[in-house]
């Protein structure tokens, strides 16, 4: 089922829920600059055997309003968006599941909505408080050299060929990467949004109140932190960071996990994320 999201004046958000309606809701938060639809249906569909899951695209992604150039906002604001989802969708609690900045949006969830959270998970996410040393990161050169031409205007052809080559350095060298499976994710997205520019609004973004890490540790929601050891962006020392740094977290590695998620990867992420949110159905493994 989708649904279209009057979530502030003049922003609409699309979401999408499947799964039993009468289940306990799981809602989905993608990282910076990402469609929902960068959650792979593969493991949608795995989570909502169990799940009533809820899926959005973020402001400036998507089908959603594309409004930053005109009414610019801080990366924070889409935090308070997916609580106004859950509002519009009747969803008083549910397991968040948070991938990179989404993630990060989740740690504010956690901070500012603990009512509304029952677990929280987190993927390739560093901590509010930066990462495991003082800035700046040690990030991967070619990543930053992608990063320097995401403004760049390009047709329909040549962007496409930018986001997967941005998914190839992403996913981290360990596990197979297909171009192909990430050309079809990307065209499906085009065609979703309706339009092939960049989705880089999320880049321009205000930064602004990400510094509080020092009040995780009164976290009390169960979380789950995912380690992705091949992750370019937020590797191992980042997910043992934050699960240092949340009052109730464990640590599960994903052997081979990089920043993007193969289909390869699905079975193993669905696994050890039902593991957290629905223990007596998937079992309790701390790997995969």
């Amino acid at each position: 089922m989708e649904h279209e999201i009057d979530i502030a004046p003049g922003v609409r958000l699309w979401a999408e829920e499947r799964g039993d309606p009468d289940a306990a809701a799981l809602l989905l938060v993608m990282g910076a600059n990402a469609s929902g639809l960068a959650w792979p249906d593969s493991l949608v569909d795995a989570l909502a055997r169990h799940h009533r899951v809820v899926r959005c695209d973020h402001r400036d992604t998507g089908r959603s309003t594309w409004s930053f150039d005109d009414d610019p906002y801080a990366l924070t604001d889409l935090a308070a968006d997916a609580v106004g989802v859950l509002d519009v969708l009747g969803v008083e609690r549910a397991h968040v599941v948070g991938m990179s900045v989404g993630g990060m949006l989740t740690q504010l969830l956690l901070l500012d909505h603990p009512d509304r959270t029952v677990t929280a998970t987190f993927i390739g996410t560093t901590p509010m408080s930066g990462g495991p040393t003082d800035p700046p990161f040690d990030l991967d050169p070619d990543v930053l050299a992608m990063w320097a031409t995401m403004n760049e205007p390009r047709d329909r052809e040549a962007e496409l060929d930018w986001r997967v080559e941005h998914w190839r350095l992403l996913n981290g060298g360990r596990l197979p990467f297909d171009p192909g499976e990430f050309r079809r994710m990307e065209e499906r997205i085009m065609a979703h949004a309706g339009r092939h520019d960049s989705p880089n609004a999320h880049a321009r973004a205000g930064q602004e109140g990400f510094d509080r890490g020092a009040e995780l540790a009164a976290v009390t929601t169960p979380a789950l932190v995912i380690d992705s050891p091949a992750d370019p962006l937020a590797g191992t020392a980042s997910a043992r960071h934050l699960a240092s740094l949340l009052g109730n977290a464990r640590l599960v590695t994903v052997p081979g996990l990089g920043h993007a998620l193969p289909e390869a990867v699905v079975p193993q992420l669905a696994e050890v994320i039902l593991g957290h949110t629905t223990p007596d159905a998937a079992g309790t493994s701390d790997s995969a």
